[in-house]
């Protein structure tokens, strides 16, 4: 059953008069054991009539001595059941595993295999879609543990040069894998290359009519945070369709408020025509 405030937002959209402003998600927080290193993030929906897809998550945790910084967009496919059930889950059953301080990244994939595993399961009551991920995990700001499945991506700015930490899966860069499984992948013109000419990622959670010809092993990287480190800036694709890793960081590079700082950069992927739902984070250093 409907209730008001749900019937409320529905027919705004039916209507046309949703706009991002009002249906964005957007927070702050900072660190308990650095006052130099806080977050902030900020979503908008895109232009299509499916409801917004994007799920963010950012918090800092305290566990025993340690603090952890929890950074992650769930960007869902035909889906927003798979995306708000990772938002719930993945940190937790990274944490839960036993090896999770001694190696850290076998935990995280082991955790993001146990995930899938488990969205595959409730797919009766998930549903038939997926998402990508990409998780950033800042250890008593001084490690950060950066993980992905999919196209939304990790990005370090550095005395102001951005380094990407994740991978974008494209179909195309994992064609042979997709046929070794029995997939297929297609690219007709106009169009991005798609697995078994549906999903325009090789590697997702979910996605269970199509899980024999996708990974869900995601790519890990491990930083160190240093005196030269400004800012680690996560964002859904809704960004990189119109803009390279370079313009991210230069847009946002003199914005010391890190949730002003996110807003600022989708506006300018807006202005620059960006249709697609659009989550941001940023982890400022300085």
């Amino acid at each position: 059953m409907t209730n008001g405030k749900e019937l409320l937002i529905k027919v705004k959209e039916k209507v046309g008069l949703g706009s991002t402003e009002s249906s964005a998600e957007t927070g702050k927080g900072k660190s308990k054991i650095s006052k130099h290193v806080t977050h902030g993030y900020h979503t908008a929906k895109g232009k299509s009539a499916h409801p917004m897809e994007d799920y963010v998550f950012a918090d800092f945790k305290q566990v025993e001595d340690n603090e952890l910084g929890l950074f992650a967009i769930f960007d869902g496919h035909v889906s927003q059941d798979v995306p708000d059930y990772l938002r719930s889950h993945l940190f937790n059953n990274i944490l839960k595993e036993p090896d999770f301080w001694t190696e850290t990244e076998n935990a995280v994939r082991k955790a993001y295999r146990i995930t899938d595993s488990k969205i595959l399961e409730k797919s009766a009551d998930l549903g038939k879609g997926g998402s990508t991920a990409v998780t950033a995990i800042l250890i008593n700001c001084q490690k950060l543990v950066v993980a992905n499945l999919g196209d939304s991506r990790a990005v370090i700015s550095r005395n102001g040069k951005a380094k990407q930490l994740s991978v974008d899966h494209e179909p195309d860069s994992e064609r042979k894998d997709i046929e070794d499984r029995g997939g297929f992948v297609t690219k007709f013109p106009g169009d991005v290359a798609r697995v078994d000419g549906q999903l325009a990622v090789a590697r997702a959670f979910g996605d269970k009519t199509m899980k024999d010809h996708l990974s869900s092993d995601p790519h890990i990287t491990v930083e160190m945070i240093d005196e030269d480190t400004d800012f680690v800036l996560l964002a859904s694709d809704g960004i990189w369709h119109v803009m390279n890793n370079q313009e991210a960081v230069d847009c946002i590079k003199n914005v010391k408020d890190a949730r002003e700082a996110a807003k600022v950069l989708i506006e300018e992927a807006l202005h620059r025509n960006s249709t697609d739902d659009i989550s941001v984070v940023v982890v400022r250093f300085q």
